[in-house]
C-alpha cells in the first residue's frame, strides 16, 4: 500500500517516530494555567452561596419584624376608630404612643437596611474577587485562597478569635464568614450548657427551610426538653409540656414520642438499656452535631471544613501512577 505524500516530498513512512514527551509518557498533561483557573472557580460554590443566603435570612427577618410591627399599628388604629369608650385626650395619647412605636419601627428598618447594605457588598465583594482571578495573577489569587481555606478550618474548629486575626490580617473580612460561624457559636455554646432556648429561636428563624427539607432537629430538641423535665422529676410539666409541643409531631415520629413518654414511668437513674441512654449527657453532643449539620445544610456549606477536603483530594492522588512531577504541579495549583 502505498503512503500519501507530504508537502516536502517525504512520505509519512520516511518520517522518524516522535519521542513522547514526558507528560505524555505518564498518561497525563499538566493542566494550563487557564484549565487550572477554570478548575479551581467549579469549587466556589460556598464561596457564594453562604453570604448569600445569609443575605436572603437578613431581609426575610427584616421584612417579618416590619409585617408584624405594621398589622399591629394598624389593628389598634383601628380599635381606636371603632371605640366609642375613647375620649378625644385618651385617643391622642394612644396615638402619640403609635407614633412613637413607629419612629422606633424606622430606626429599626434604618439598622436593619445598614445590615442588608454591609451583607449586599460582602457579596459583590466575593464576586469581584472571583472575576479577578486570571492567569496573570494565579499564584496571588491562590494564596488569598489558601488563607480562606485556613480561616474556615479555624471557625469550624471553634477558634474564632485566630480566624479573625488572620482575616484582618490578610485584609479578606469580606471573603470569609464569621459573622455566620458566630451565629452558630451561640447556639452550640448554649446546647453545650445544656440550654435549648437558642437552638429553639433558630429553629423558628429558619422554620421553613426547615420543614422544606424534612429536618427533625427542632423535634430533637422538644424530646431534650422533655426528658429534662422528667429527670427533674417534674412529671406533670413534662406531661403538659408533652401535650403542647409533642403532640403535633405524633404523625409522623409516633415511635420516639411513645419510646421519650415511657421514661415517665423511669427515675433518670433507670438501668434500663433502653430508656437509660435517653438521659445520658452524650444526647446534648448528639444535639450539638445535628445542629452543625442542620447549619450546614442550610448555608449550602460542606460537612466536612475545606482543609480537609482539599487534603484528601491531594492525598489521594499520590496513589495514582502519575509521574511524580504532575502530582507536585497539582499540589502547587492547591497551595496545599
Amino acid at each position: 500500500m502505498e503512503m500519501d505524500s507530504l508537502p516536502n516530498g517525504n512520505s509519512a513512512a520516511a518520517s522518524p517516530p516522535q519521542n513522547p514527551t514526558p507528560a505524555a509518557a505518564g498518561g497525563m498533561t499538566p493542566f494550563p494555567k487557564l484549565t487550572q483557573l477554570t478548575e479551581a472557580l467549579k469549587l466556589e460554590h460556598q464561596f457564594l452561596r453562604v453570604p448569600f443566603e445569609h443575605y436572603k435570612k437578613t431581609i426575610r427577618t427584616n421584612h417579618r419584624a416590619v409585617e408584624k410591627e405594621i398589622t399591629s399599628v394598624i389593628s389598634n388604629v383601628a380599635d381606636v376608630s371603632d371605640s366609642e369608650n375613647f375620649s378625644k385626650d385618651d385617643a391622642v395619647n394612644h396615638l402619640t404612643s403609635l407614633v412613637s412605636r413607629l419612629q422606633g419601627l424606622k430606626r429599626k428598618l434604618e439598622e436593619g437596611s445598614r445590615t442588608e447594605h454591609l451583607q449586599a457588598q460582602k457579596c459583590r465583594a466575593r464576586l469581584n474577587h472571583l472575576e479577578s482571578a486570571d492567569a496573570e495573577n494565579l499564584a496571588e489569587w491562590n494564596n488569598t485562597r489558601v488563607k480562606r481555606i485556613l480561616v474556615d478550618y479555624m471557625l469550624r474548629m471553634s477558634y474564632y478569635e485566630t480566624a479573625e486575626k488572620l482575616a484582618e490580617s490578610s485584609n479578606i473580612q469580606d471573603l470569609v464568614d464569621i459573622e455566620v460561624f458566630q451565629e452558630a457559636k451561640k447556639v452550640i455554646d448554649a446546647l453545650q450548657n445544656k440550654e435549648v432556648a437558642p437552638a429553639l429561636a433558630w429553629c423558628s428563624d429558619n422554620k421553613s427551610r426547615l420543614k422544606k427539607s424534612k429536618s427533625k432537629f427542632e423535634f430533637q430538641l422538644r424530646l431534650q426538653e422533655f426528658i429534662e423535665l422528667v429527670r427533674g422529676e417534674n412529671n406533670l410539666r413534662a406531661i403538659t409540656y408533652a401535650r403542647k409541643y409533642l403532640a403535633p409531631w405524633g404523625a409522623t415520629h409516633m415511635k420516639e414520642l411513645q419510646r421519650v413518654m415511657a421514661t415517665l414511668a423511669f427515675k433518670s437513674n433507670t438501668e434500663c438499656t433502653t430508656y437509660k441512654a435517653l438521659f445520658e449527657p452524650k444526647q446534648w453532643d448528639f444535639l450539638v452535631d445535628q445542629f452543625k449539620q442542620e447549619f450546614c445544610k442550610l448555608y449550602g456549606m460542606t460537612l466536612e471544613p475545606l482543609l480537609n477536603i482539599y487534603l484528601q483530594a491531594g492525598l489521594s492522588a499520590l496513589n495514582t501512577p502519575y509521574p511524580y512531577s504532575v502530582i507536585c504541579e497539582y499540589f502547587c495549583w492547591l497551595h496545599l
